[in-house]
């Protein structure tokens, strides 16, 4: 992104009646007014996409890891489920997914064994549902701080417009004056 610089102009006209002049330059080169507003318009959604740009990777890494997590309560739902009410917590599950097995893995950081207890099949539905809350904590404050992102950056170009209507409007008037 180019640098914008103001110079003060000497001008003891300008100077007589308090009135200080600058000229706009954008790498060196002289520009108007106009210019100069479209270029800090620029420059601020440029800088509010820089902060757009790493959050939606946040979010949809997130969105990822959730969907990991659902498959995982499916799973856990499933084997929860091929239990019998009668087997009073001594019988052990159908076999455990193999993704289900490294996501528990990545909560609980010990890998659970492949057929597991009925207390353990419940534990981990509850562990997987406490982190799928979690995450949609995080991904409605994630959403809120986009949304307040998209709105600074449209408050930009809202600004940058009107400045150049109020700029444009303001020389129609000084052409047709003339």
């Amino acid at each position: 992104m180019a640098t914008i610089e103001n110079v003060k102009v000497a001008d003891n006209l300008t100077a007589l009646w308090g009135i200080n002049a600058y000229e706009y330059k954008i790498s060196g080169n002289q520009i108007d007014f106009q210019d100069l507003m479209v270029a800090v318009s620029e420059k601020r959604a440029v800088s509010v996409e820089g902060e757009v740009q790493p959050l939606t990777t946040r979010i949809r890494t997130r969105n990822a890891w959730l969907d990991e997590l659902g498959k995982a309560l499916s799973d856990l739902t499933r084997m929860q489920a091929a239990f019998k009410p009668e087997d009073g917590g001594t019988a052990q599950s159908e076999t455990m997914n193999d993704n289900t097995y490294e996501t528990i893995y990545k909560l609980q950081r010990t890998y659970p064994t492949k057929k597991e207890y009925k207390q353990w099949v419940e534990y981990y539905i509850q562990l997987v549902k406490t982190a799928i809350d979690g995450e949609n904590n995080q991904s409605q404050t994630d959403m809120s701080r986009l949304q307040s992102l998209v709105d600074r950056r449209d408050e930009s170009y809202s600004t940058a417009t009107n400045l150049m209507t109020a700029v444009s409007d303001t020389r129609s008037n000084l052409i047709r004056n003339l």
